[in-house]
């Protein structure tokens, strides 16, 4: 055998953008102008930092950029690169990208490393090719990647979970191999729960809107106690359990730096931040790059990576303007019914040969599958195009249904031309939907739900010449894109595309939109001339910064210390950090970020005092009560006094009011505040109903308006059942409904006998009921009769009267100060609305415990004549 010739040195030039001149089988002739600029910049004032991010609008050709700093560095200093995508499918893009477009010879390195090609690992251990890989393939307990040089960290903006999952503990409801731990554990957290969370938790509750959405946190106070009994559960169950005996060999001797999160679908354990700062793989390399499309301002990076000090070099001049490709934004609920939107994504679909469907979840993934199916469609999911979009492309008719993937997967060029996202992107695990939705946080997390967005529309349009219809449905997401406080914050020319396909979708007709379509897709003289309004709203919008941006910026390293000194046990350390972080959070906006770091000094202080570090008691009872007052519309931190027995617990009525309003805020939302059909479809169906003379019409919409109340309201159809049931905290109303009798008839006793049973009806059936022993349960009758038979006057001592006229005016007035209080409605977790709405029910007397003492004031056997 021949011996093999070496290569001739390679020689890196003095700029990444001049290696691609040298690489004979480009497809592209050069880099862009703005490629060129980024990459001069980072060799003028980046190279040598040890983190450092690089912002490239969506779709402006970051991944080559990535590469070609990334061939430079291997060449330049004969380094190890690795190149970080979310996704196995985004490792093939870029390979392909690499070698096809761009003539660079890299190596992909996909499943398990014991599977990796033996020559692809030579040539990346000795620095003579780069490796691109997952995040995953990196951050693992023992990874085949144990010292790069380099780490080019692409789509940074979604690398959250993707990190943070290395330290994260993921215990699923309906996973098979789960399920024994799972109900361990439950059963271990029933006593801190009340019973309709445990019954979320264990899945007893019908997996309603409602109850899907709810998210809870096990208070530090409540877990430090059983945190040893929680260890010993995990440890019988989890040596079997592949996907997650790996995250609790680091997280079981840390779980007092760790949070327990509960929903619906899983147990969730993780740190607040991810403690990067302890895997050697990542901290040890010379440099860390950031590839982002946005860099997460308000410190967002540094908290997705652990990192406290992130150079960050913005986006060449010019791009704070320019958009990529077009986008035609239309907003069918705006004007239509649900089921003429449907009918309309149908007709859509059916004008075009390829469509993509981007949703929150996989409810949603379905829905949308059976719609498409329904056409005829082929529907491929994220993992059907995992290794080649080649099927996809080929089908008759075909559309890919992701559920929670808004970025990475693109779809350049004549791929596809028509983009739905149905719903907001807004909380990808549960951490993120405890900070919004409990600790009214979302101003943390407006930076990073803004980039989900971005990301989320330019699917469709990945280059300049791009172009693509993009439809949006669901309330909160449609809100999103209307408010115009948000839209303020997003780029020019998004700003200008959606007041545009706002003001088209408003007041029309569904023909009228799909004659619109049209116009856009033949993107002819016609469109062109109408393109122009979006050019010249661009040239006079502005992009504004959100409050308190600046302040999250400058306590991120504070934060980062924080877990780090609490990971270490060093306690008095980590409630220092607190205090630094609470001293430089002053913002109004971010109240209820102010109050979970005093919630979070607490924590730390109350370990502290379990260990015996002297003044920690008198910390943390300072920092709890801080917390618990900072925000008196968080009703979880009201739970803190259950623990905590130097707390003012909150009284049962305020409990109460804070649930309702809670979930008030969520119905609202659910159902849009910026447009009028989903809501009003709601209300009017409720005020129909309560007018009908049929009984079951009369029920249901006595069960809406329970639930239009912020009260879990239900109803169940079984012999001797009562009619609707509103709930909250400790109150429940209980109802007999005589809507249908005549004003001229009498209450017999068989239908006083009924109401008065209804509360050992309830308590009998506490597993569809969720009540409790301490439930106070108040019967009402509402009825149109002012008489009843002699036998009905023993059972009705204990059972309200609500006359149906009144209930029926009442109610009226009562949607009026929802309606009221809708228009003021902003983000969830806005604080002051909270407030707002809180002082509303109690004045209107709309809140359960004053609704209680009016109906159980007025007993049927006083108010109802013989």
């Amino acid at each position: 055998m021949a011996f093999k010739s070496a290569p001739p040195p390679e020689v890196a030039p003095d700029s990444p953008d001049k290696i691609l001149l040298e690489l004979p089988r480009r497809k592209i002739p050069s880099v862009l102008l703005h490629q060129g600029q980024m990459m001069q910049k980072y060799v003028v004032e980046a190279q040598s930092v040890t983190d450092v991010a690089l912002q490239l609008p969506t779709g402006s050709g970051k991944t080559l950029v990535g590469l070609l700093i990334g061939e430079w560095l291997r060449r330049k200093n004969h380094e190890p690169v690795v190149f970080l995508c979310p996704t196995r499918q985004l490792v093939n893009q870029v390979v392909e990208q690499a070698e096809q477009q761009y003539g660079l010879s890299v190596h992909g390195f996909i499943g398990s490393k014991q599977s990796f090609d033996a020559a692809a690992k030579a040539d990346y251990q000795a620095a003579r090719r780069i490796a691109v890989t997952t995040y995953s393939a990196l951050f693992n307990i023992a990874p085949f990647f144990d010292t790069p040089g380099v780490i080019v960290c692409d789509d940074a903006h979604a690398s959250e979970n993707y990190i943070a999952s290395m330290w994260s503990m993921r215990i699923q409801r309906a996973n098979n191999e789960h399920e024994t731990l799972h109900s361990a554990l439950a059963a271990l957290i029933q006593p801190l729960l009340d019973g309709t969370d445990f019954g979320r938790l264990t899945g007893s509750i019908d997996d309603s809107l409602s109850d899907a959405a709810w998210v809870e946190k096990l208070p530090t106070p409540a877990f430090a106690p059983i945190a040893d009994e929680f260890m010993a559960i995990v440890d019988q169950h989890v040596g079997a359990i592949d996907d997650l005996r790996y995250a609790w060999r680091l997280l079981r001797d840390n779980l007092h730096a760790c949070h327990v999160y509960l929903t619906p679908s899983e147990i969730f354990v993780r740190p607040l931040i991810p403690p990067t700062w302890t895997h050697a793989p990542f901290t040890n390399a010379r440099q860390r790059i950031y590839m982002s499309a946005t860099l997460g301002e308000g410190g967002d990076l540094e908290r997705l990576t652990g990192r406290p000090n992130i150079t960050r070099l913005s986006a060449p001049a010019g791009w704070d303007r320019q958009g990529i490709g077009r986008r035609f934004f239309i907003f069918p609920e705006m004007t239509l019914t649900a089921d003429q939107t449907i009918d309309l994504r149908k007709a859509l679909m059916q004008r075009v040969q390829r469509s993509v469907v981007l949703v929150p979840n996989d409810r949603k993934r379905k829905e949308a599958e059976a719609e498409a199916e329904s056409i005829g469609a082929t529907v491929f999911d994220a993992g059907a195009i995992e290794d080649s979009k080649t099927a996809f492309l080929s089908a008759p008719r075909a559309v890919a249904a992701f559920a929670n993937r808004y970025d990475g997967i693109d779809f350049p060029g004549d791929e596809c031309r028509l983009l739905f996202l149905d719903g907001l992107p807004k909380t990808t695990n549960a951490q993120e939907r405890f900070f919004v939705a409990k600790m009214g946080a979302n101003a943390l997390l407006q930076g990073r739900i803004q980039t989900r967005v971005v990301q989320a529309v330019g699917r469709c349009t990945r280059s300049l010449q791009d172009y693509s219809a993009v439809v949006v449905t669901g309330g909160e997401l449609t809100d999103y894109f209307n408010s115009p406080v948000r839209l303020s914050f997003l780029h020019p020319e998004l700003q200008a595309e959606l007041d545009f396909g706002a003001r088209q979708s408003v007041n029309t007709t569904q023909a009228e939109l799909l004659e619109n379509f049209d116009i856009f897709m033949r993107n002819d003289a016609t469109w062109e001339s109408v393109n122009r309004q979006i050019l010249a709203k661009r040239d006079a919008a502005t992009q504004e910064k959100p409050s308190g941006v600046g302040q999250l910026q400058a306590v991120v390293a504070a934060e980062i210390n924080y877990q780090k000194n609490l990971w270490q046990k060093h306690y008095e350390g980590a409630v220092e950090n607190a205090g630094q972080v609470l001293a430089g959070l002053t913002d109004t906006s971010l109240q209820g970020y102010r109050a979970l770091w005093n919630y979070l000094a607490g924590s730390a202080a109350a370990y502290g005092e379990s260990s015996g570090v002297a003044g920690m008691k008198v910390r943390a009872r300072t920092h709890f009560a801080a917390a618990r007052d900072a925000a008196g519309a968080i009703r979880w931190l009201a739970s803190l006094a259950r623990f905590r027995p130097e707390l003012v617990a909150a009284s049962p009525d305020d409990s109460a009011l804070q649930s309702q309003i809670e979930r008030l805020e969520a119905l609202l939302l659910r159902l849009g505040t910026k447009h009028e059909a989903r809501y009003a479809q709601v209300e009017k169906s409720i005020v129909a109903g309560l007018k009908s003379a049929d009984a079951t019409e009369f029920e249901v919409a006595h069960c809406e308006l329970g639930k239009m109340l912020g009260f879990e309201a239900a109803r169940h159809e079984s012999d001797a059942s009562p009619d609707p049931w509103w709930i909250a905290g400790k109150y429940c109303l209980v109802f007999e409904d005589h809507s249908g009798a005549l004003v001229s008839s009498s209450l017999g006793a068989d239908k006083a006998r009924q109401a008065a049973g209804h509360p050992n009806w309830m308590l009998a059936n506490a597993a569809l009921t969720h009540i409790t022993a301490d439930t106070a349960i108040q019967p009402v009758l509402v009825t149109p009769v002012s008489r009843a038979e002699a036998g009905a006057f023993p059972h009705l001592a204990t059972v309200g009267l609500w006359p149906l006229e009144q209930f029926r005016a009442w109610a009226r007035d009562a949607l009026a100060v929802v309606r009221q209080l809708r228009r003021t409605l902003g983000d969830d977790g806005d604080l002051a609305w909270r407030a707002e709405a809180q002082a509303m029910f109690e004045q209107k007397g709309y809140d359960a415990a004053s609704l209680f003492r009016k109906l159980g004031g007025v007993k049927a056997c006083d108010g109802l004549k013989r």
